[in-house]
């Protein structure tokens, strides 16, 4: 694939972890839309619209940390838009994924901080699991990067390069 497109960069989380996150309760409320697990991630760069090749290039001459993840220890809200997981331990591979990226897509408009989003929640959504506890960890070996293509249905996400942690 080569041209731009809507891109971030990810990481995605083992199979293990996976199937640890997949049990924590999904209460039906209104004005929450869960999350599908297809596209579980932590998100090390929005970048947004780029030329593939150049951010290609870029993350493949770059070195990046292999670190270990750790999620929890509990849900909460990010803002009010949104529930999640944080994540401790990335910052480093995020800031080296910026610093590569730099220039490129859109600017970063927030500080970085670790999550993989379970819910979206609508304006004056209730939800009830705050606070659930939930901890887990995982080594990220690579980071990808995906195209986002928003559809009616929600957020297609598909993998076009991957690349190693060291």
């Amino acid at each position: 694939m080569s041209g731009v497109v809507r891109l971030f960069v990810a990481a995605w989380p083992s199979a293990d972890l996976l199937r640890q996150v997949a049990l924590i309760p999904r209460p039906t409320e209104p004005g929450v839309r869960w999350v599908p697990e297809r596209n579980w991630h932590i998100t090390l760069r929005f970048i947004g619209d780029a030329d593939v090749d150049t951010v290609t290039a870029r993350l493949g001459t770059t070195e990046l940390p292999r670190p270990v993840a750790h999620l929890g220890p509990g849900l909460e809200p990010l803002g009010r838009r949104q529930i999640v997981v944080p994540v401790e331990g990335v910052d480093e591979l995020a800031q080296a994924v910026r610093s590569a990226t730099s220039g490129l897509g859109e600017l970063d408009r927030h500080r970085f901080r670790g999550h993989l989003t379970l819910a979206r929640l609508q304006p004056n959504a209730h939800w009830t699991a705050n606070g659930y506890q939930f901890e887990a960890e995982f080594e990220i070996g690579e980071i990808a990067l995906v195209t986002s293509d928003l559809q009616a249905t929600g957020a297609v996400y598909t993998t076009i390069a991957r690349f190693p942690t060291t």
